[in-house]
């Protein structure tokens, strides 16, 4: 049986969700929904759209069309919470791009109100579906790299420079949710510290009810998380860095795990290494470098897929379930208040 699904923007990111759903063999795509006339008629000549596929200028108009299950977010974050909310009041699945909105609050609302009605709520956290980040999650759980110490990561380019959210929130959640995902924990205590050059008077996009809300568009941050029992992870951010980094990395008493985007033939290394004590002296030893074997698949055609399946069994994700994006949005909300306080150290509860 199929469903039938909306998606809501055909930008950039959302033109690779409707590749994928429009191809998949659960999925009856309804309808595209932009306001971009150009974007839908470029999306229906793309991925050969029939004409059965309604080409929709607002949400508004397809709303309340009698085939929708299934409704698929891909519009800024400032828009999330009012589609969300009544996609899900309209009885509605919910696939949205991340963070799921931009405040705690309100992310808790969806989540409750979808397990109110028994709805699915899914965030689309590719990430946590990538091959070598499931790769990376085996491997630290058979002990590869031995007890975790700590990790650092950078995520680093030369635009596109956002004008609606800072580098934080445009940034951060990709390497959040991969430590948490490796540790299979939450941060108990967060800080951050940035810099802004490019938008000094640039402000992040709220809501209407919430712009008394001002916060200023950071083009670099720096992030400490720190989880129980003291492992502690690093991020560098920033969007005006010619070197571009996409580079994770965990490091134990016996080795170091590397997911590096930017190496492709080598997404996922272990690099092996401890220390032979000779009086005074610390000498290495046990050095060695092995390329993890990966299963090959795209991770966002996964994730569309356990979208699909989620619905079909009444089984929210594990790893990108409403509740795990309330956990992410906590995070950043909590890293924000301490970007507005200097770097003061965030405890959560």
């Amino acid at each position: 049986m199929s469903l039938g699904i909306v998606i809501l923007g055909v930008g950039r990111w959302g033109k690779h969700l409707v590749r994928n759903f429009a191809n998949h063999p659960r999925v009856h795509l309804i309808a595209i929904v932009d306001p971009h006339q150009e974007q839908l008629a470029e999306c229906r000549e793309r991925f050969s759209l029939g004409e059965n596929t309604i080409l929709a200028e607002s949400w508004q108009s397809i709303r309340e069309h009698s085939s929708i299950d299934a409704v698929v977010i891909a519009t800024p974050a400032s828009t999330h919470y009012a589609l969300i909310l009544d996609a899900l009041q309209l009885g509605y699945h919910v696939f949205t791009e991340k963070p799921l909105t931009l405040e705690p609050t309100e992310c808790l609302e969806l989540c409750q109100l979808a397990q109110q009605k028994q709805l699915q709520l899914f965030v689309d956290h590719t990430y946590l579906f990538n091959p070598a980040v499931e790769g990376g999650k085996k491997a630290i759980a058979d002990g590869a790299i031995g007890n975790l110490r700590y990790g650092y990561a950078s995520r680093t380019h030369l635009a596109p420079v956002r004008q609606d959210v800072d580098a934080l929130w445009d940034l951060a959640i990709h390497d959040i949710g991969i430590f948490n995902y490796w540790l299979g924990q939450t941060p108990i205590c967060v800080r951050a510290i940035g810099n802004i050059w490019l938008q000094p008077e640039g402000k992040m996009e709220f809501p209407a009810h919430k712009q008394n809300k001002q916060l200023p568009l950071s083009d670099l941050v720096w992030v400490t998380l720190t989880y129980p029992g003291g492992f502690q992870a690093q991020i560098h951010l920033c969007w005006c860095n010619p070197d571009k980094q996409r580079r994770l990395c965990a490091v134990g008493d016996r080795g170091t795990l590397i997911f590096d985007e930017m190496q492709t033939d080598s997404l996922l290394t272990l690099q092996r290494g401890t220390f032979k004590r000779e009086e005074t002296d610390f000498i290495p030893t046990d050095i060695a470098t092995e390329t993890l074997t990966l299963d090959t698949y795209e991770p966002l055609g996964r994730v569309c897929d356990r979208f699909i399946e989620s619905i079909q069994t009444q089984t929210p994700s594990p790893i990108s379930s409403g509740w795990v994006g309330l956990e992410l949005v906590k995070i950043l909300d909590a890293l924000t208040r301490s970007l507005q306080q200097g770097g003061e150290n965030i405890f959560l509860s």
